[in-house]
């Protein structure tokens, strides 16, 4: 396995498996400890596995939590998504970046999204299962939604959507939760 920096967004990192095939299929290691914390992370850290299934054209997000903010370790373990980072930590050298990511089940990379960041997705392929790992308990009261067709980030997202959470329907803009965290 290994970890690359992902250069639009500090302090983000690709784990990249090394797969193993023969007659029989193949095999890798999506998570390992000791890459995790050759980069500075701590493995342990993490407290929750989660994972949604979505059918294609689904969007989830953009997605993030108040407070302490919330790092996660994300993977398509089946089908394709197109995957969303904003880096919205005011002391960040990357501030308001998006970078944006297609992970797969052909190559099992691991995204690590730092706290403070929004996150989405949408679904390429039906169905699509993310795996995500959350280093926080899930509070729902922490919850923060960005409208994911805001202008000002202009996502390029790929296919028409054909569903989303009424939440993420009515998710006000950057320029209001920006204006919410601040007053």
């Amino acid at each position: 396995m290994k970890a690359t920096e992902v250069p639009a967004i500090a302090g983000a990192y690709l784990f990249e498996p090394t797969p193993h095939a023969d007659e029989r299929g193949s095999f890798c290691r999506t998570f390992d400890a000791d890459v995790v914390r050759s980069v500075g992370l701590d493995p342990d850290a993490f407290v929750q596995d989660s994972l949604s299934r979505s059918v294609r054209g689904v969007l989830r997000g953009l997605h993030l939590r108040s407070g302490a903010g919330e790092a996660k370790l994300v993977r398509c373990s089946y089908g394709r998504i197109f995957d969303v980072i904003v880096d919205l930590r005011p002391g960040s050298p990357t501030y308001r970046a998006v970078a944006t990511f297609e992970l797969s089940d052909a190559t099992q990379t691991t995204l690590y999204i730092p706290a403070g960041c929004a996150h989405g997705f949408q679904a390429l392929t039906g169905p699509a299962d993310v795996s995500y790992r959350i280093d926080r308990p899930h509070d729902p009261a922490e919850d923060v939604t960005i409208a994911h067709d805001d202008p000002e980030l202009a996502v390029p997202w790929p296919l028409p959507v054909t569903s989303m959470s009424r939440r993420d329907r009515e998710a006000p803009s950057l320029a209001e939760v920006l204006k919410r965290r601040e007053g």
